[in-house]
């Protein structure tokens, strides 16, 4: 064989396996997602366009959309700060930084179904500590202040099951679960900076804290931020297992907690939609590819001007 040819050995397992294993699927469910397919049917008509005129034009899939975007805007941001201002406390300790690294990972390894679980019991509308905490606060509030009694009201939000709080009392839970993820890619970050940087930067003026992260700390923490910012975006859209255990039979109250895949796991698996389920499915796919392609473009550029 040519020397010329001889990469093919290296590259074709490869190129096999991302065929069979991810072009494959993408294709049958873009193939799916044109029909009314259903699981048991010996065939399937074609429908055209019409599984995603139905996504785009009904008000159950609009809830889906609203749902999805709030979630994900709400836990991308306040996911990346946390984790981002937890590594730098934790990197400036000298003492007791491996403890503080395992509390704060604790929620990560764990599996966020038997979270969703346990956090029930908090946000319980009459027996959790949340509510509870809330009453005894406003009946110490009333007896200092009886002037203004009428503004402290014994009625509190049922959290969980109120369509006014349930997709930001879902949102809590998947921040306090997912910022310990992105506190290790920064601490990763972070070891990687020299020490020399920081000195340079001080005899160079620097001297605060502040000084130093805005000169130094931040800027090549800039790599580690597009990944991290990526799979925070692709982590959040992915949701589904607390869901699914907070709310089996549906999206929530009034559907305010209907995320994409919930939605893909009711329409192609509960009801057996596949055509809806696998169009679905590939505008997930859209939205990740999007972010993904978003990523290359920040990091090839940011080489570029480096």
């Amino acid at each position: 064989m040519p020397q010329s040819r001889a990469y093919l050995w290296f590259i074709g397992p490869a190129l096999v396996l991302m065929f069979v294993i991810l072009l494959i699927p993408i294709l049958i469910a873009g193939g799916l997602s044109l029909t009314d397919y259903s699981l048991g049917n010996t065939s399937a008509a074609f429908v055209g366009l019409e599984n995603y005129e139905r996504i785009f034009t009904r008000s159950t899939y609009e809830k889906m959309f609203g749902a999805t975007f709030r979630y994900v805007f709400v836990v991308v941001p306040l996911t990346v700060g946390l984790g981002l201002g937890a590594a730098l406390l934790i990197h400036s300790l000298g003492r007791f930084g491996d403890l503080y690294k395992t509390i704060y990972f604790l929620p990560v390894m764990a599996a966020l179904i038997a979270m969703a679980i346990v956090w029930e019991f908090p946000f319980h509308p009459t027996i959790g500590i949340i509510n509870a905490t809330l009453e005894q606060g406003c009946g110490t509030f009333l007896e200092r202040w009886n002037w203004y009694a009428q503004g402290c009201e014994r009625t509190f939000p049922l959290w969980l099951n109120d369509r006014d709080y349930a997709i930001w009392t879902v949102s809590f839970i998947g921040i306090w679960q997912g910022f310990g993820f992105n506190m290790v890619l920064y601490l990763a970050g972070l070891t990687s900076i020299p020490p020399s940087l920081y000195d340079a930067a001080e005899m160079d003026g620097a001297k605060s804290g502040w000084d130093r992260f805005r000169l130094v700390t931040w800027p090549l923490l800039g790599p580690t931020t597009v990944f991290v910012v990526t799979i925070s975006f692709i982590r959040s859209f992915q949701v589904f297992d607390m869901i699914e255990a907070f709310y089996p039979q549906g999206g929530g109250p009034s559907k305010s907690v209907y995320v994409m895949m919930f939605a893909i796991y009711e329409k192609g698996i509960q009801q057996n939609l596949v055509g809806i389920g696998a169009a679905i499915t590939v505008v997930f796919l859209a939205f990740v590819m999007m972010l993904t392609l978003i990523q290359r473009w920040l990091v090839e550029r940011r080489t570029h001007y480096a």
